[in-house]
């Protein structure tokens, strides 16, 4: 189970059995019983079982005998309101706290579909040592997403047998069906993390709980199954625990790592993968761009083109978002540039930079200092660097930090009229990059990114690099070994 979930078994409204050690019964009894009460009551299902997913949707298991056969699903926010502000503060605290403990009763897979009712466990993970490692490259050397270590992460799922067995193994090619659904349809997903070795000499991730969510709804919006993020962000720990001599022994590189997760169905048919592989590598790295950690870099802007929509899969982490950009970025570079700055919709919205979430630092129309990023709106991809930038901005409270939509005709007023202080992207394969100019509509417009320090941007990209490096201690930076 993920660490947000919640098992309950129940019979008719009443709390049968409820294995939580005690830990906020008698307000988990009661907010089990409001919810049967007033969505399930009625559904006159013989029902053995509630799973809570990420405490927003409910799945009902129904007992086998029952005509039904699959989990009824009902879409549920709690709120406050269910129950009294404290009680609800501590039953929240108490469920996270519980379920990292491992304190609650897992899924029986016969109460369900294995596609909900099961998942793999780091503790029953298997490992292969490569007897024949690779030669280590030079931190000095190092292209971003070319070399890679000696093992890999592989965890196979079906929807007649579940997950199977995680298993570190010797890094090698993968073999699959021809008609393989990721190769045919895309159906596939991945995420992007990186391990450093700090000046301590101790190897961190950085807010890798934020990828793992991230992880999990991309995989709900691929119909592919759901997974513990708990358990794989062990298995993936582990990994980097195992290849931890691949971490560069450098404070300008890391270790890229990549957990990826493709539908193996070997049909031809447009449905729903009933085979998956969920496998990660890794990798070192430097600087994501060549021109340097902190060059500033230059941008296409074209209205013609367009990177997501509303209503469709922007906001996740899916391999279709970023293949069908490569043409638009050779576009850019024919007309010497170096990044696309994606459009969208008439008003010419601005929304990300190549694969990076954008930040504009300005003087708004009310005289006040602002830090703007696009919202999350759903053709934004909600990224780790975004949310570690707004949440250190707002931490600090020296100025206003706004997330909503700013259209081109803005953005060159504002440029026009010295508003403009810097404009950067941010992401973890780049931490933070500024941006120098922009050419829209055969114009180029010049942005005094680098004339201004970039003052904000250097400070952003060193609160990030000190927790990442040990430098500076942080619950954002776990270690790993």
């Amino acid at each position: 189970m993920s660490s947000d979930d919640i098992f309950i078994i129940s019979c008719k409204g009443k709390i049968a059995y409820l294995k939580f050690y005690g830990i906020c019964k008698p307000i988990l009894t009661q907010f089990t019983n409001e919810i049967y009460k007033k969505y399930i009551s009625d559904t006159n299902l013989d029902m053995v079982g509630i799973y809570y997913f990420n405490l927003k949707n409910i799945v009902i298991m129904p007992r086998s005998n029952t005509e039904r056969k699959r989990p009824l699903l009902i879409e549920f926010a709690p709120t406050r309101t269910h129950l009294p502000l404290i009680s609800y503060v501590a039953a929240m605290a108490a469920l996270r706290t519980a379920l990292h403990g491992r304190f609650i009763q897992a899924i029986p897979y016969s109460l369900g579909s294995l596609r909900f009712a099961s998942s793999f466990k780091a503790a029953d993970l298997t490992i292969e040592r490569n007897t024949a490692g690779k030669p280590k490259p030079d931190s000095a050397s190092l292209v971003f997403g070319k070399q890679f270590s000696d093992h890999m992460l592989t965890i196979y799922w079906s929807e007649k047998e579940g997950w199977k067995v995680p298993q570190i193994k010797p890094f090698q090619n993968l073999s699959l069906h021809p008609a393989t659904s990721a190769l045919h349809y895309s159906i596939e997903l991945f995420e992007g993390m990186k391990a450093f070795r700090g000046v301590d000499n101790h190897i961190r991730l950085f807010r890798p709980n934020l990828n793992m969510e991230r992880m999990h709804r991309s995989a709900d919006r691929s119909c592919l199954p759901l997974f513990d993020k708990v358990e794989l962000l062990e298995c993936i720990r582990k990994l980097v625990e195992v290849d931890q001599e691949w971490v560069p022994y450098s404070l300008d590189a890391s270790l890229y790592i990549r957990p990826t997760f493709i539908g193996i169905e070997p049909s031809l048919g447009v449905s729903r993968a009933s085979q998956a592989l969920l496998f990660c590598i890794v990798g070192p790295v430097g600087p994501y761009f060549t021109t340097g950690a902190f060059s500033p870099v230059s941008l296409l802007a074209d209205p013609s083109y367009v990177r997501a929509w509303r209503g469709g899969v922007g906001a996740y982490k899916m391999g279709g978002n970023y293949g069908p950009t490569i043409a638009v970025q050779n576009q850019a570079i024919k007309q010497g540039c170096q990044q696309v700055l994606w459009l969208y919709g008439e008003q010419e919205e601005i929304t990300e930079v190549g694969t990076m979430n954008l930040f504009i630092y300005w003087t708004n129309e009310g005289g006040e200092r602002e830090l703007l990023t696009p919202p999350l709106d759903g053709i934004i991809l909600p990224g780790v660097t975004r949310q570690s930038l707004l949440d250190l901005a707002r931490e600090w409270g020296e100025f206003k930090v706004t997330e909503r939509t700013m259209g081109m005709k803005e953005l060159l007023g504002a440029l026009d009229s010295g508003k403009i202080t810097e404009v950067f992207g941010a992401g973890t394969a780049c931490v933070v990059c500024p941006v120098g100019s922009l050419l829209y509509k055969g114009k180029t417009y010049q942005i005094p990114t680098m004339q201004n320090g970039p003052d904000l941007a250097k400070r952003f990209h060193k609160e990030l690099t000190d927790m990442q490096y040990g430098r500076k201690q942080s619950e954002w930076a776990p270690l790993v070994v």
